[in-house]
């Protein structure tokens, strides 16, 4: 399971320096951002409708998203202006792994979680195994606004599933096809790149890490 020590998502990203390492990096020239998208924020910089956009986040120019996150899901969104960096993160024949805490309605038993991990039928096909396990206790995190809505005869849990796919709406799908529908969905991890130390609606450059 996915954790990060002494981790504290209400840092002042001015002065964090990121959180990762590498043995080697890209180029000086190429910048990757690890930014943390609050809920009702598109993974573009023009607003639509209803939903933000990122230029109400992040000012650096040239910089482009690598891999879509749903308006209504947060966590972890990456951005560079290297275009194969971009490809590499985003392009599922690459199989990066993606980490995401997902609050569910009710308690997921383990035959819920060993159909997580063995693969779901969806109607776009069986998906990839996976990784599923229960958040116990659950993790420590910002409040969403607009808050969740739960009804209170209802428990909830949540779920660290790890997938290596990019299916539109893929993670809302699979808890739902077991029988637990999403109430909440952060990104925690692409790959080797996490959340930890990046306050939500805030960016902090990431080293490139190869290999």
């Amino acid at each position: 399971m996915l954790c990060f020590a002494a981790m504290n998502f209400a840092r002042d990203a001015r002065n964090t320096p990121p959180h990762q390492t590498a043995a080697s990096t890209a180029s000086a020239s190429t910048r990757l951002l690890r930014f943390n998208k609050p809920y009702g924020v598109l993974s573009q910089f023009t607003p639509e409708g209803r939903w933000r956009g990122l230029k109400d986040f992040i000012a650096i120019p040239d910089v482009y998203v690598a891999g879509r996150l749903d308006a209504d899901s947060e966590g972890l969104l990456l951005l560079t202006n290297n275009g194969q960096l971009q490809a590499r993160i985003a392009d599922p024949r690459f199989k990066m792994e993606k980490i995401y805490w997902v609050q569910v309605e009710g308690v997921p038993d383990e035959a819920a979680l060993e159909a997580l991990r063995q693969g779901v039928p969806l109607k776009d096909g069986l998906t990839r195994p996976a990784r599923a396990s229960l958040m116990v206790p659950p993790p420590a995190l910002w409040e969403r606004e607009p808050p969740v809505r739960v009804r209170q005869a209802i428990p909830t849990a949540w779920i660290e599933l790890a997938i290596k796919e990019g299916r539109n709406r893929q993670v809302r799908r699979m808890t739902a096809a077991v029988g637990f529908p999403t109430l909440r969905l952060i990104r925690a991890a692409i790959g080797p790149y996490t959340l930890e130390g990046v306050a939500p609606g805030s960016h902090l450059e990431a080293e490139v890490i190869t290999g």
